[in-house]
C-alpha cells in the first residue's frame, strides 16, 4: 500500500490558498559568481576540464549553492529546486564523474533541505523541496544520425536506470517531489516519470513528480514534434502534481500556449518563463518589474497556480513575480468531460 505525501498535502492546501512562488535558476546565478576551473574542481583529481558543472559545486562550493538558495527565500520563494539539472550518469559523462551521481545529489539535497529548515525556523513559513531532473544531452524519440533514423545512443531502460539512481538520492537527500523539467523529449519524461513510480512502489510512499515542458518554436511544440495539448495527454497518466512549462521563451511568448495548457490540465499549473528573449550576445535584459508585469497579467487572467523563473531571472525577477501575484486568486482547476483522450504529435479527442 502506497502512504500518501504529507508534503503533497500541504502544497496542495497551500496553492488552493495562493499562488505559489518558485525558485530561479542556479545556472544564471553560478555565471554571476564568475567561477574559474578550480573553482569547479575543488579538490577532486580528475582528468576532464570541469568549468561549467554546475553539478560538481554542491561538492566542491556548498556555501555558493546555499547562498543562491537562501536568495531565492529571501526574494519570496515557495517551492525550491536542487541545483541537479545536469546531476545524471548521462550528463555527468562528459566530465568524468559518472561515480560521483549519487554524492551529487544527495548533497545538493542536504544543502537546500538546510537552507528551508532554517528559514523556516526564522519565519515559521512552511516550503517545499523538490529534486530537479534535466532531459539529459540525448534522446529517446529522434536518431542522431540523419542517415539512419531508426538509430539511438541510448534506449528506455537504461535511460529509466540513470533517473532512478538519480531520484533515490535525491530523495534520500530529503526532497518532497521529482521535478522532472525541461522536457525536450517526452518519451525522455516518460523514462523519468517511470522511474519515479518505481521508487513510489519500492518505498510504500507517494513520489509525487512535477514535470515541465520546454518548447522549441513558437508554434508550440517541443523536440520531439508534440503539442502542449498531447504532452498533457502523454503523461496525464502519471497524476503528476504540477504540469507546466518551463524555459523556451520569455512571458510574452509563453503565454498563449500557457492559456492551452490551463485550459485542458486538471492538474496544478507551474510555468516559469526566461526573462524575455535572449539578446544577441546570449544575455538576457528583461528587467524584473517587467517580467513581474506579465506575470501579474497572467494571474489576473487566472491562468496560473505556481510561478518562478527560468535562464536569466534572479532573485529580483523572483521578488518582482512573487509582489505581483500577492493577494490575487490562484488558477481553478478545470473539470474536463469523460472522453477517450489519444497522443502523438498531437492530441485526439473522443468524446
Amino acid at each position: 500500500m502506497i502512504t500518501p505525501s504529507a508534503a503533497e498535502a500541504a502544497f496542495r492546501a497551500a496553492a488552493a490558498d495562493r499562488i505559489l512562488v518558485k525558485d530561479g535558476p542556479y545556472g544564471t546565478a553560478i555565471q554571476a559568481l564568475g567561477f574559474k576551473e578550480e573553482d569547479y574542481r575543488g579538490t577532486l583529481t580528475v582528468n576532464h576540464d570541469q568549468k561549467g558543472n554546475n553539478d560538481l559545486l554542491n561538492i566542491t562550493q556548498p556555501d555558493a549553492i546555499a547562498g543562491i538558495a537562501r536568495a531565492y527565500i529571501d526574494a519570496g520563494a515557495d517551492l525550491l529546486a536542487t541545483n541537479t539539472f545536469n546531476a545524471n550518469r548521462i550528463s555527468q559523462a562528459d566530465y568524468g564523474l559518472e561515480s560521483k551521481v549519487e554524492e551529487l545529489n544527495r548533497a545538493a539535497a542536504a544543502i537546500l533541505r538546510g537552507e528551508i529548515d532554517a528559514a523556516f525556523a526564522r519565519d515559521g513559513q512552511q516550503r517545499f523541496l523538490a529534486g530537479s531532473l534535466g532531459p539529459t544531452n540525448k534522446t529517446l524519440s529522434l536518431s542522431p544520425r540523419v542517415e539512419d533514423p531508426g538509430y539511438r545512443e541510448v534506449d528506455f531502460d537504461g535511460v529509466k536506470a540513470v533517473y532512478r539512481e538519480q531520484i533515490d538520492a535525491l530523495l534520500d537527500g530529503g526532497v518532497d517531489f521529482i521535478l522532472i523539467e525541461t522536457v525536450f523529449d517526452t518519451l525522455n519524461a516518460k523514462a523519468a516519470a517511470f522511474a519515479a513510480m518505481e521508487a513510489e512502489e519500492q518505498l510504500g510512499q507517494r513520489v509525487p513528480v512535477m514535470l515541465s515542458m520546454t518548447l522549441t518554436d513558437l508554434a508550440g511544440r517541443n523536440l520531439s514534434g508534440q503539442t502542449v495539448e498531447a504532452f498533457w495527454v502523454s503523461l496525464e497518466h502519471v497524476r503528476p502534481l504540477t504540469i507546466g512549462l518551463n524555459c523556451s521563451f520569455g512571458a510574452t511568448e509563453l503565454r498563449p500556449h500557457v492559456q492551452v495548457l490551463s485550459a485542458q490540465a486538471d492538474a496544478l499549473l507551474m510555468v516559469y518563463p526566461n526573462a524575455g528573449l535572449p539578446n544577441a550576445f546570449g544575455g538576457y535584459d528583461e528587467q524584473p518589474e517587467t517580467t513581474g508585469g506579465f506575470i501579474r497579467q497572467w494571474a489576473e487572467a487566472g491562468l496560473i497556480n505556481i510561478v518562478g523563473g527560468c535562464c536569466g531571472t534572479t532573485p529580483a525577477h523572483i521578488a518582482a513575480m512573487a509582489r505581483a501575484v500577492k493577494g490575487l486568486p490562484p488558477r481553478k482547476l478545470p473539470h474536463p468531460a469523460p472522453a477517450l483522450r489519444l497522443s502523438g504529435l498531437e492530441a485526439a479527442v473522443f468524446a
